[in-house]
């Protein structure tokens, strides 16, 4: 068996477990398109004992914020976050879907007041089934399942 090598880093994350061809979506949740200039390893369709196969994201001296972890577990829920100081894993944890979206996924309601341009309004979604996945909307009501998620992350 061959083994894949990639450098271990400093300071930084690696979200480990991502689903297979879902790391290019956590690069575009995370606003990296490789023009930043920081050392960035993305790993894809790994073997996975877990998972069968996987994806591996590496960041260089970057840590996510509440936001970007909240979206992140909206299309890797089987994810895993590792902070890394001094080549050490520091802390690690596993994704869990959040009680509340707000202003991070739009409604799929296109009469919702959320989607009114010009309302004062923030989408908000409240978490109310987490073993489905499913969501509803604080304006409207709209039930969402989190596999439509990724169509409606605001960027």
């Amino acid at each position: 068996m061959e083994e894949l090598r990639v450098r271990r880093i400093r300071e930084g994350t690696v979200i480990d477990h991502i689903p297979p061809g879902k790391a290019l979506k956590v690069l575009s949740i995370l606003g990296i398109s490789g023009s930043e200039g920081t050392v960035v390893a993305v790993l894809m369709n790994v073997e996975s004992r877990k998972l069968g196969k996987k994806d591996i994201v590496k960041l260089e001296g970057r840590f996510l914020t509440r936001d970007e972890v909240d979206e992140i577990a909206l299309v890797a829920p089987t994810a895993t976050i590792n902070i890394i100081r001094d080549y050490e894993v520091a802390e690690k944890f596993s994704l869990t879907l959040p009680k509340v979206l707000e202003g991070i996924v739009r409604c799929p309601n296109p009469r919702c007041v959320s989607n009114v341009p010009g309302e004062p309004v923030v989408s908000r979604l409240e978490l109310v089934d987490p073993e489905r996945g499913l969501y509803r909307c604080h304006y409207c009501g709209r039930l969402v399942e989190v596999s439509e998620m990724e169509e409606l992350l605001l960027q």
